[in-house]
């Protein structure tokens, strides 16, 4: 289902905003690691916002959403301050791993074994 223009406005404002607060509660960088928002997704009814979150040089990734997760409750509190006059109700968050430089990375592995498979000279099996 595609979303609608007030799904995507919601979703680009909290985008916005939770960058700036990520920033500002020091979220951005946690255990040697980088932690960026990559996309918000907002529910039709408007009721949930999902963030889903890039980790780049983390170690623990499990360790660093429940840190996140921890904080829940003080992100809420400075999203609902900053937006308070945008939005009727804010929407319940929720945090995921975007695991899509993963895969990014595991296509380039695979792509670099086929170029190398390429090079190699064929051998024969007649020898």
């Amino acid at each position: 289902m595609e979303e609608g223009k007030r799904q995507k406005q919601i979703a680009g404002l909290l985008n916005e905003e939770m960058n700036t607060i990520f920033q500002r509660l020091g979220l951005n960088m946690i255990d040697g690691g980088m932690v960026s928002i990559s996309a918000v997704k907002v529910t039709p009814d408007l009721l949930e916002a999902r963030f889903y979150l890039s980790l780049f040089q983390v170690k623990d990734t499990a360790s660093t959403l429940e840190k996140i997760e921890n904080r829940h409750h003080e992100i809420k509190k400075e999203l609902a301050a900053r937006v308070r006059h945008q939005l009727r109700s804010i929407p319940v968050l929720k945090f995921y791993k975007d695991d899509t430089l993963d895969h990014v990375f595991k296509m380039e592995e695979i792509f670099k074994k086929i170029e190398e498979e390429k090079r190699k000279p064929p051998t024969s099996e007649g020898e």
